[in-house]
């Protein structure tokens, strides 16, 4: 029983063949879904909520503006995100956070979309997702200055070290792991996964990206976290079924699913 935390079914990669990539799940094991939505303006905003309406029992759903596009998130697009956010269907607000390795939005832009973000999940009672990379010090000061705690959530994809996901947990974060746990060189994020409290770890796949070893390189989908769950079984010396069922509840709790 296993629970991606975090995928893109409405990217084309994936949507264009739902039925096939959900059939593929299940027949993985996985037994539920969050589908992230990414909003670039107002008219995106509902993408991934109409997916998880369509699909209640399998598939949930957040709505958020990407660091990436930080520089679009006017008063209108915000007010889209905070409406589709009150929707049952959503868990979660984000991914939202900072990017500092691409740069697709200004530094500035993307801290005030950020704090803009968090105050939304704050007034809706929703915990966040946060997506963070190449600003790890700037991620967690957000997060203690905007009193993230209140809500709580999860740090995706994680990409840093130990000790950032012992900071996360003080302020509420809890991490999930992506395919990143099973590359060869991977080694902080390994010792990360294995040194994770059972009760703050997930799993996800990040889908269409980061398809885990033995399917890297190849568009990734939900039907892989399974190798994703196997990989971090083995690193912390547990039974796989023991790992997938503990990150199914975690995920159950964090996102509040009532089932």
């Amino acid at each position: 029983m296993l629970f991606d935390t975090h995928c893109h079914l409405d990217d084309p990669r994936l949507f264009e063949e739902l039925d096939a990539v959900l059939e593929r799940a299940a027949e993985a094991g996985v037994r539920r879904i969050t589908t992230i939505g990414c909003a670039n303006d107002a008219a995106s905003v509902m993408s991934a909520v109409e997916l998880a309406r369509k699909h209640p029992n399998r598939i949930s759903a957040t709505v958020g503006v990407h660091p990436h596009d930080a520089k679009h998130l006017d008063d209108e697009l915000c007010d889209a995100v905070r409406g589709a956010g009150a929707d049952p269907s959503v868990v979660a607000i984000g991914e939202t956070g900072l990017d500092f390795h691409y740069d697709h939005s200004p530094h500035a832009a993307q801290e005030e979309a950020f704090r803009k973000q968090i105050a939304i999940a704050k007034e809706l009672g929703k915990p966040l997702v946060i997506h963070t990379r190449s600003a790890p010090k700037q991620t967690l000061q957000i997060l203690r200055e905007e009193q993230a705690k209140d809500v709580g959530g999860i740090i995706h994809c994680f990409s840093e070290d130990a000790p950032f996901a012992s900071a996360a947990l003080d302020l509420g974060f809890v991490s999930s792991f992506s395919g990143i746990v099973t590359f060869k060189k991977a080694i902080a994020v390994q010792e990360a996964a294995l040194k994770q409290p059972a009760d703050a770890l997930l799993i996800e796949t990040d889908a269409p990206y980061l398809a885990p070893i033995p399917r890297r390189g190849k568009r990734n989908e939900p039907a892989y976290v399974a190798y994703t769950a196997a990989r971090i079984a083995e690193l912390r010396g547990v039974d796989p079924e023991a790992l997938a069922e503990a990150t199914y509840q975690n995920a159950v709790r964090i996102f509040k699913i009532q089932e």
